[in-house]
């Protein structure tokens, strides 16, 4: 396990970080929005909002981890520019994308964008100490709370100035979702990181308040998944098993409930999301890699990069989880990571000099050809992967 875990952290420090810090834009600021298949940068294409708060939550935990000062200067970049540009001053919150030179480019207004900009915002205070970015993430975490929830949950689209829209952006497989699991997973991991750095107690409140949600409606319990789409009251409108989001869900409720600290929520939750866990490795580990989705039963075959790397985390925190109880049967679970580990290394990873992974890959292994940076093609979910299994694992 000690390779496995070195060739990890080598992995983060020797082609993630180099890739992304290449993406720079020294003349506008931020950081390039647009790498096609064919690794040809697009200079003057949108700079997605969700997209820089993912980079600058990247290079923050990247430098916490590493301790390399380039590390924190690509974060200050990141962080300059989606202060500057991103940012409403006018009606407050997040935009949705800014042009290569940070004029707006969509102003729509999204929960799950205001989240990840909390995400960013508090392991970025964490790892430089500056004050402005925690304020500027509890200015949004009360303006979520203010305009963007009602008595069953959190809201999704609006406008600029925050009259409500259709929630296209987060709506897939042929619905309109008033709500999503999506969404609410994202403001809960927000949420956990703002409190961790904080000790908000409201914060806490409205971490306890989701929690309910996923309890009471957003898992289901007979079928040991989560729903995904939903009207306004949580009713699921489609037949989807989200494998990927599943495994992801796992491991970061149980980050809350260990940032939170509260004995009776471990408790309600334990049988959760260890249901979670292991109905993804009993229903969706196939030939050492994770399956994305059903619907209404039919597996999707192709496997895309994110799922592959929240599998790699969801898979050891579940294995750690058991060692640490004394339950026994981890051994499963690091065997899947280790094997999902290969999977990547030769399959997903793109191995062409300036390039990074690939966004997908059919049942065959071989790469879809989609872009290798787009406004979600990002190094959120590989480099978080290879930041937690280094803070986890390594001696």
């Amino acid at each position: 396990m000690c390779v496995f875990v070195n060739e990890i952290e080598t992995h983060l420090r020797d082609k993630l970080v180099p890739f992304w810090e290449k993406l720079k834009d020294e003349e506008y600021g931020g950081y390039y929005g647009y790498m096609g298949y064919d690794l040809e940068v697009d200079t003057h294409y949108e700079k997605g909002c969700i997209l820089n708060s993912r980079i600058l939550w990247f290079f923050s935990n990247a430098y916490m981890l590493l301790g390399e000062e380039h590390i924190k200067d690509a974060a200050k970049h990141a962080y300059k520019f989606f202060k500057d540009y991103c940012i409403d001053y006018e009606y407050g919150g997040v935009y949705w994308s800014v042009t290569y030179d940070g004029r707006i480019n969509d102003s729509t207004k999204h929960t799950y964008n205001q989240a990840f900009a909390i995400y960013a915002l508090s392991s970025y205070y964490d790892a430089v100490k500056d004050k402005e970015a925690l304020d500027t993430a509890l200015r949004i975490f009360n303006l979520i709370e203010e305009k963007c929830t009602d008595k069953y949950g959190y809201l999704e689209a609006f406008d600029r100035e925050f009259k409500p829209a259709g929630n296209d952006k987060l709506s897939e497989n042929g619905v309109m979702a008033d709500k999503t699991m999506n969404t609410l997973l994202h403001v809960f991991e927000a949420y956990t990181e703002l409190y961790r750095v904080s000790h908000n107690e409201k914060v806490a409140a409205c971490l306890r308040f989701m929690l309910g949600i996923f309890k009471n409606n957003v898992y289901n319990e007979k079928a040991g998944r989560q729903e995904v789409f939903f009207d306004r009251k949580y009713t699921p409108l489609i037949d989807l098993y989200s494998y990927g989001h599943d495994i992801e869900t796992a491991w970061l409720i149980d980050r809350g409930l260990e940032v939170l600290s509260d004995s009776q929520y471990k408790e309600m939750f334990a049988p959760v999301t260890h249901t979670l866990a292991e109905n993804i490795y009993k229903h969706a580990f196939v030939n050492g890699s994770v399956l994305t989705e059903a619907e209404n039963g039919i597996n999707d075959t192709v496997r895309v990069w994110w799922v592959q790397a929240e599998g790699m985390v969801g898979f050891i925190n579940e294995a750690q989880k058991l060692d640490a109880s004394d339950a026994g049967g981890s051994r499963k679970y690091y065997k899947a990571a280790e094997d999902l580990w290969e999977y990547i290394k030769t399959y997903i990873i793109d191995k062409r000099e300036g390039s990074e992974w690939f966004w997908s890959v059919n049942a065959d292994g071989t790469p879809v050809r989609k872009p290798i940076v787009e406004p979600w093609k990002c190094p959120y979910h590989n480099g978080r992967m290879c930041i937690e299994v280094t803070r986890r694992m390594k001696k």
